[in-house]
């Protein structure tokens, strides 16, 4: 998307407004004004706030959030790729007339309290869906929501990172080289301490500037739809998939239902280590060394530390596991083995053509209706409606094709009604030409 006036004339506008901090505006080439670019967002206006420990303080920045005005920005910390579990290990806030503020969820874990106090506030995140889970469970759960990644979807522009949309919008960069930092660890550096504190600095501000941009194009509504969505799917418990080792990174290499049971073996093993000693699965195991005794079956620790994936130390130490997971699935009566699973919803489109040429036909007219419908209006294909949805409309449509029985059907499958206004009759007439 290009930058429209309204946003060049925002950025002009906060560069030439109070910045974070003077060594911010500092000119860099030893003259004594600005240059005009970006400015880079170094440090918190207020300062790097010590992480919030204890209860005492607790109730500090629950009476400060409370008086405060204005939406909250919020953002969480998790440790992926280091922990099992996606809990929270930060918690930042940021509202008008209470500053900024960082939580510690280790030895606060209930965060109800702070809950109440914002609860009437609409929260700002961005790309809630991956923080409403971790919130929840330390108590945070929001009644109003304002994604600033989703209305940057819906606004149709092309990146939409926060560091990005804050450069294109206010016209401050920010650093986003902590993202992968283990935030388990303590004590937290303070780098990473005014990271994390940078993430809600700026996020209402840029809330405001998406906010404009959505309405110069009529598309509030639409996003105030998705908003309530994610709010209604924020409060539900994460799936749990009913066989989770399929999703084995190189499964597709292992044939054969034997084959498949080892894999299935030593994921389950894998799993109970990593959930024991709270610890990423591949850090205790990695998929590929997984595929790797899989394929080759070993039957001995020499052979099977030869395999690639099983060179590491900690690995080595827990061989006689793998090796007692592998022979549990070399025992396993035939009918124990693995069959493959029934598939839910249509097949995979690229079996349509054979299966069913009629539908297939149906599911490239309805396409195009998406194609072309969310380019009239410079958005995502996918947040226009949700491609699941499309073929299982076109795989299975209503006995009678209606507009009203369109519309039925795609609610059921979760679409909002700016969608289906955007889409019917379209999608009808597409389900109806031969």
């Amino acid at each position: 998307m290009t930058d429209e006036p309204p946003l060049r004339r925002r950025a002009a506008e906060n560069r030439a407004e109070d910045v974070p901090s003077p060594a911010e505006t500092e000119p860099q080439d030893g003259t004594d004004e600005p240059t005009g670019g970006p400015v880079p967002l170094t440090a918190p206006r207020d300062g790097t706030p010590e992480p919030v420990a204890t209860p005492g303080e607790l109730d500090e920045v629950v009476a400060r959030f409370a008086a405060g005005t204005g939406p909250v920005a919020l953002d969480a910390e998790r440790a992926s790729g280091y922990r099992y579990s996606q809990r929270a290990y930060l918690v930042q806030l940021r509202r008008a007339g209470a500053g900024t503020t960082l939580i510690d969820p280790l030895p606060l874990p209930d965060l109800a309290a702070l809950d109440a106090a914002i609860a009437d506030a609409e929260w700002v995140l961005h790309a809630a869906s991956q923080d409403l889970a971790c919130l929840a469970e330390v108590g945070l759960r929001p009644r109003r929501l304002f994604d600033t990644e989703l209305a940057a979807r819906l606004a149709g522009f092309e990146r939409v990172g926060l560091a990005a949309l804050t450069e294109q919008l206010l016209g401050y960069t920010l650093e986003k080289h902590h993202s992968a930092a283990d935030w388990s660890s303590r004590p937290l550096p303070e780098s990473w301490l005014t990271y994390a504190a940078l993430d809600v600095e700026m996020l209402v501000d840029l809330r405001d500037a998406l906010d404009e941009e959505l309405t110069r194009q009529g598309k509030s509504e639409w996003a105030a739809e998705e908003f309530a969505a994610l709010v209604r799917n924020g409060a539900r418990p994460p799936r749990v998939r009913a066989e989770p080792w399929r999703r084995t990174s190189g499964i597709h290499r292992v044939r054969g239902a034997r084959a498949q049971a080892r894999v299935r073996s030593l994921w389950y093993a894998r799993d109970q280590i990593a959930a024991r000693r709270d610890a990423a699965p591949g850090r205790v195991l990695p998929d590929s060394a997984i595929v790797a005794a899989a394929e080759l079956d070993p039957k001995d620790e020499k052979t099977l530390l030869t395999l690639p994936g099983f060179g590491g130390r900690s690995v080595r130490r827990l061989a006689r596991t793998w090796l007692a997971a592998l022979d549990d699935a070399r025992h396993l009566p035939d009918d124990a083995l693995p069959v493959t699973p029934t598939v839910e919803g249509p097949p995979p489109p690229h079996r349509w053509a054979e299966r069913d040429p009629v539908a297939a036909a149906r599911l490239a007219r309805c396409r195009e209706v998406v194609v072309r419908t969310s380019g009239a209006h410079q958005l995502p294909a996918e947040n226009l409606i949700a491609p699941d949805s499309i073929r299982r409309l076109a795989w299975q449509p209503p006995d009678e094709i209606t507009d009203d029985t369109v519309a039925e059907t795609l609610r059921g499958f979760g679409a909002r009604e700016w969608q289906l206004t955007l889409l019917l009759p379209a999608l009808t007439e597409a389900l109806h030409t031969p």
